[in-house]
This record gives structure tokens, C-alpha cells and sequence, in this order.
């Protein structure tokens, strides 16, 4: 009694709970505020995913950890089929959603050899990356980025390199869109007995090639992929993902997310076989993606004539005038009742920008450009 208390972790403010106060200037707007901040599909999936979710039959028991052997072997083909991908000697396994993966992997590892503590992730980047490492106790160290957003692996310490449970790449990338070289990545790993966690959630919306590319295409040897179905099928309500790589290093995980209980539904299962089995419906969400993108870089363009469409992901990243992405996220909610996330979210680096999440209906961009085109007539020389 008495003693002195030492301060242990202390949860920061969950990035989109900042906005509250831009939402409450963009919600005054007649329709609304227009959220462009998170990247929640508002697409609905696919007939069959529905069909599948409602018709399981699969709520009573407890679903096998793994994933079903008719998730496993739908995910496997999907790779296959889709990318090209040779899984002969590939392992997989399930995760709820991919946050939930990204969030423990990083404690999991520490467990399984303690004398490394340090995770690198890109310096512009998801957010849960370098969390995922706070809540393991570990280092967080950010890879800096090139022009292209890629990463900078030659700026990597090797003292950092050589204390790395894992280095965590994401391509296509959030939030700038970059599209990195994985060989040279696998490699890097190789060399230096790191594991690379390959977060591939946006492969389907690969607009810079002509197919996605997987950590896989250049072998699975200390390589991991990490898919999700959120993105793709429009099921992040569903909570449905896997992993896929480096079969040592699959089985560990795999074993411990047994013990803590980590299971997909049942039902989440099956909806996910209908959607990997389903390429039609993400080809339609292509094309609707594309024209988001369009759209929205050219409403942004007034703030940033150089923003340019991103080589995969469904995000612009926009460049604020004055250097600060608060300040253009204001003008934003503003000027055209709209909400944004400020780029320091991703990374103190990308302080100067702010993530445009093409996920809005249509008739919700509708309404941004007749706003916009409300403000310029009202402005005139505003924007300039």
C-alpha cells in the first residue's frame, strides 16, 4: 500500500474516433456527412455469399480452427486459379478477418523465440502493424519509404534487421497505393532469417498490372500471405480471412490460435467457399472501383492538381496545399460536407496528406459533386 504505481500500457485514441469533431462540421450538410475516412465496402456481396450464410446449417458446433477443409481447399484454389499461384507444399490456415492476425501475430512470435523483440512495418502504412506490436510488448520500428511509398529496405538498420520477429509489407498499399517488389522483399527476408508477412487484402484491385501479386509467386520459404475477404467480396461484416505460406511457420501459429480460441464461424465459413469459388462478382466491383476513383480524383484535384490514381487499393492520397492533412480535411468537411482521414494516421510521414477511401455509393459522390460545383459557383477564386 502506498507504493509507487508504474504506469503500464495505455491504449491511444483510436484514429477514426478523432474525427468526431470534422463529422459534426460535414453532418449539418443537407444529405449529410459523405464518409470517405474508413474504407467499409457499402456494396453488397454477392447472392450466393448471402444464400451460403443463411443456409449452413453450420451453427451449432464449433468450427475447426483451420478453417473447414472445404474453406482451406476454396482459398488454395482461389490462389491458383486467380494468380497463378503454385501451392504444391503451400500451408494455410484461417483467421477471423486478417486486424485480428495482424494484431497477434507479432505476441505469437515473441513466444516462439524470445530472443528477438522488434517488428518492421512500413513508415507509412495500416495502423494495426506497428499496434500489433505494442500490445506484444515488442519494438515497433518503421521502414522508411521511396517517392513510390515502397519500401526503402536499404535504410533498414541491420542491428533492427537482426533482433526482427518480422517485417510486415502490405502491397497494394494503404494508404498511397504503392505496389512493391516482392522478390526483392522475399529475399531481403532470406538473407536475413526474417519472416515477411505479406498483407495482399488488395489484390483483386491491382490497377497498375495486369494480375496481383502474391509473396507466393516467389516461393513460400520464410514468406507468409495474408488474405481477407473484406475488401474483395465486400464481407467485412463476416469476419473471414486466412494465411497462407512457410509451413513450419503456419503450423506454429496455426497450433496457438487453437489454444486461444480463434475460429471463424461456421456459417462465415461457408459464405466464404461461395465467394472464393466466385470470380464474376469481384470483376463488377472492378469496374465500379474504377469509376470511384475517377470520380473523386477529379473533385480532389481542386486541392491537389497532381493527385494521381493509385496503383492498387481503393484510396487517393492527396497532398494538402499547406503541407498539413488536418488543415485539408477541414477544408473538406467544409467546403463539401465530406470526411477524410489526415494522413498522420498512417504514419508521422504522411503528416502533409489525407486518405480518400473510394467506398462511398455512387449517389453519395453524386451529392459531393454537386457541392462542389455549389461551392465554386458561391467561391469564386477560393480554390485557386
Amino acid at each position: 500500500m502506498g507504493g509507487r504505481v508504474v504506469a503500464g500500457f495505455v491504449p491511444p485514441p483510436y484514429p477514426y474516433d478523432r474525427l468526431d469533431e470534422l463529422r459534426a462540421i460535414a453532418d449539418p450538410f443537407d444529405g449529410g456527412c459523405v464518409d470517405l475516412s474508413v474504407g467499409a465496402p457499402s456494396d453488397p456481396p454477392s447472392s450466393a455469399v448471402v444464400d451460403a450464410l443463411s443456409a449452413s446449417g453450420a451453427e451449432r458446433g464449433y468450427p475447426a480452427s483451420l478453417g473447414s477443409a472445404a474453406y482451406r481447399e476454396a482459398a488454395m484454389g482461389w490462389l491458383a486459379r486467380r494468380f497463378g499461384i503454385d501451392t504444391s507444399g503451400v500451408a494455410i490456415a484461417g483467421c477471423v478477418g486478417t486486424k485480428e492476425f495482424v494484431a497477434s501475430v507479432p505476441h505469437y512470435l515473441k513466444l516462439r523465440d524470445p530472443s528477438r523483440d522488434t517488428v518492421l512495418y512500413p513508415a507509412i502504412s495500416y495502423p494495426t502493424y506497428a499496434m500489433g506490436a505494442a500490445l506484444a510488448g515488442c519494438r515497433a520500428v518503421p521502414v522508411p519509404v521511396d517517392a513510390q511509398w515502397c519500401l526503402n529496405l536499404d535504410a533498414v538498420d541491420p542491428n533492427d534487421a537482426a533482433r526482427a520477429l518480422c517485417l510486415w509489407v502490405n502491397t497494394p498499399g494503404n494508404p498511397a497505393g504503392g505496389l512493391e517488389d516482392l522478390a526483392v522483399i522475399a529475399q531481403w527476408g532470406r538473407d536475413r532469417r526474417v519472416p515477411v508477412f505479406s498483407d495482399e487484402c488488395y489484390i483483386e484491385f491491382t490497377w497498375g498490372a495486369d494480375a496481383g501479386a502474391s509473396i507466393l509467386h516467389h516461393g513460400d520459404r520464410g514468406a507468409m500471405a495474408v488474405h481477407s475477404l473484406s475488401k474483395r467480396s465486400n464481407m467485412a461484416g463476416i469476419r473471414a480471412g486466412f494465411y497462407a505460406g512457410d509451413a513450419e511457420l503456419v503450423g506454429y501459429l496455426s497450433e496457438v490460435r487453437k489454444h486461444a480460441g480463434m475460429m471463424i464461424p461456421g456459417p462465415a465459413q461457408a459464405a466464404a467457399v461461395a465467394a472464393f469459388n466466385d470470380d464474376a462478382h469481384v470483376d463488377a466491383q472492378r469496374s465500379v472501383y474504377t469509376s470511384r476513383l475517377n470520380r473523386l480524383r477529379a473533385l480532389f484535384s481542386g486541392y491537389d492538381p497532381e493527385v494521381a490514381l493509385p496503383g492498387g487499393g481503393l484510396y487517393l492520397w492527396v497532398a494538402s496545399p499547406d503541407g498539413n492533412g488536418w488543415t485539408l480535411a477541414r477544408r473538406v468537411a467544409e467546403e463539401m460536407g465530406a470526411l477524410v482521414s489526415p494522413g498522420e494516421f498512417y504514419g508521422s510521414a504522411g503528416a502533409g496528406h489525407v486518405r480518400v477511401a473510394a467506398v462511398a455509393p455512387d449517389a453519395r459522390i453524386d451529392l459531393l459533386e454537386q457541392r462542389m460545383a455549389a461551392y465554386q459557383r458561391d467561391t469564386v477564386g477560393k480554390w485557386q
